[in-house]
């Protein structure tokens, strides 16, 4: 079968990965920087291959996962910055690669980069590439509060190539009502989802205990988990004293946790590459298709908070590709920052949310560890062993950056993929998605409004503010704070307040909604 495979094909034949423990029991003079964790993850990647060091003078392409610390978010950390992350990883490793690649912010970057490396593969612009991201967040966060400085970063004054999309997440109106964090923005989701189920808030609370049990499972058995701690239902569900609401009705168990030392990397390359290298046929993992597409850019302007447009669509691009069906797949691994990224991801995938086949094969973002940008690369090489393990099998990843808003889609399979590489250009189903008719935000709302969703937003001391996106009587949207009272944190989790109505008043930095009956 392999001698009918096109020699330009191109295909994945080595994954690594690797976790950092040291700042786990408070040893940050020992801890690796960010460059030196994507090495040991490139290192395992080249074992993988079965050329280890060898393979280096082959690599042309360096491309590298933006580091979570360098999105600009928060302002600038203290820390030193790299100004080149695919040299400084190249220098460790020994060489020099011609092409030096540096992604944009996102979850959904790994798979999105892995697409556009194979398309780059075939076109005959790059021949052998490694791919790699690391976070070294719990490292950096651990020392800093404990008053430790990290000798990090590098600038030789180069820069690399900027690829992907580097545009703000939010608009000055989202950011104001702080929408800037993931954390408060896919309660917002959750809420919609729950209320489109038809199921009361006890209801979907036992639900997400349901849904994210299995993922712990899972992170057991994984020696790269962060968290490798099995969880039941009720532990994840219900808020405690360990385990207090971050954004209503998240608690802590829901929330991925991006503090975390954690590194992966792929290499790719073409298959008469491979032969000519003599990298073994049982090392080689095709990409039977992949998708990218974003939903709405803005959250506060989406058709709806409980479905995604984008990975509906790219859900059936992929499989057409592919040539296969959803029910043809044996393992997936859907985005698991918070349960409404899984959730949509099933619904709009046509996967069961209790699929006997599970839903990740890391653990999830919660649990495995939320490696931040970085953490589809781990995805990826999980999904590479799991078809490896089973020669013929087929294996889907999906990734989420910003705010389920921008996707990419990936099928695997050891199976060889015959015929041509050639997928649809993204831009043409993006336009029918930034063509959907969809409400627009009115950023100084007045008058009667109806909540669509909404969350409390929680710190270490209890509620901070009530988070409420609703419509006003012209249809536009407003995003508005609830006022800081007991009463209204009380009313907001204690009962359904989907659909209520109220007042929302415009206000110099954020805007405010009040209960008619308030």
């Amino acid at each position: 079968m392999t001698e009918m495979l096109d020699p330009r094909m191109p295909i994945l034949v080595g994954g690594g990965q690797y976790t950092q423990r040291t700042a786990q029991k408070g040893d940050f003079a020992s801890s690796l920087d960010p460059v030196q964790l994507i090495v040991k993850a490139a290192e395992a990647a080249a074992a993988d291959t079965g050329l280890g060091e060898k393979l280096w003078g082959r690599v042309d392409t360096v491309s590298i996962v933006r580091f979570t610390a360098d999105t600009g978010e928060g302002g600038r950390l203290p820390v030193g910055q790299y100004t080149n992350p695919p040299r400084s990883v190249a220098k460790r490793l020994g060489f020099k690669a011609a092409q030096e690649i540096y992604t944009a912010v996102g979850g959904n970057t790994p798979q999105w980069l892995v697409n556009e490396t194979a398309d780059a593969i075939w076109r005959g612009d790059q021949r052998v590439v490694l791919l790699g991201g690391s976070e070294d967040l719990a490292t950096m966060v651990g020392a800093l509060t404990k008053g430790h400085s990290l000798d990090w970063g590098e600038d030789d004054g180069s820069k690399p190539t900027q690829v992907g999309e580097m545009k703000p997440g939010v608009n000055p109106i989202e950011r104001a009502h702080g929408m800037h964090f993931p954390v408060n923005v896919y309660p917002l989701f959750e809420q919609a989802i729950r209320k489109a189920k038809g199921r009361s808030v006890q209801e979907q609370q036992a639900a997400l205990g349901r849904l994210f049990a299995p993922f712990t499972s899972v992170a057991v058995k994984n020696p790269y988990s962060w968290f490798p701690t099995a969880r039941t239902p009720e532990e994840i569900a219900t808020p405690s004293e360990r385990n207090r609401y971050v954004g209503f009705p998240y608690t802590k168990y829901m929330n991925a946790v991006i503090q975390v030392d954690q590194s992966a990397a792929v290499i790719m390359t073409n298959v008469q590459t491979a032969r000519d290298l003599g990298i073994p046929q049982d090392r080689w993992v095709f990409l039977h298709g992949g998708a990218q597409a974003n939903d709405i850019w803005h959250v506060s302007e989406r058709v709806n908070y409980h479905s995604s447009p984008a990975i509906r669509t790219m859900g059936r691009k992929v499989l057409a590709q592919a040539g296969k069906s959803i029910t043809d797949m044996d393992a997936f691994d859907l985005y698991s920052c918070f349960p409404s990224a899984v959730q949509i991801g099933c619904q709009e995938l046509g996967v069961a949310e209790d699929d006997p086949r599970g839903l990740t094969v890391t653990g999830g973002l919660p649990y495995f560890g939320g490696a931040g940008n970085n953490y589809v690369m781990h995805s990826i090489v999980s999904m590479m062993e799991r078809c490896r393990a089973k020669p013929g099998s087929f294996g889907l990843v999906t990734a989420n950056g910003w705010f389920v808003t921008k996707h990419a889609i990936g099928i695997y399979s050891t199976a060889p993929k015959l015929g041509v590489w050639e997928r649809e250009n993204p831009a043409t189903y993006q336009a029918e998605i930034d063509g959907m008719p969809h409400p627009d935000l009115d950023p100084a709302p007045q008058g009667a409004g109806t909540i669509e969703t909404y969350t409390v937003v929680h710190d270490r001391d209890g509620p901070r503010f009530g988070l409420v996106i609703g419509r006003l009587g012209s249809g536009k949207r407003f995003i508005a704070h609830t006022p800081a009272e007991p009463s209204y944190f009380a009313r907001l989790m204690d009962s359904d307040c989907m659909g209520l109505q109220g007042q929302v008043t415009p206000g110099e930095k954020t805007n405010t909604f009040r209960f008619d009956n308030s």
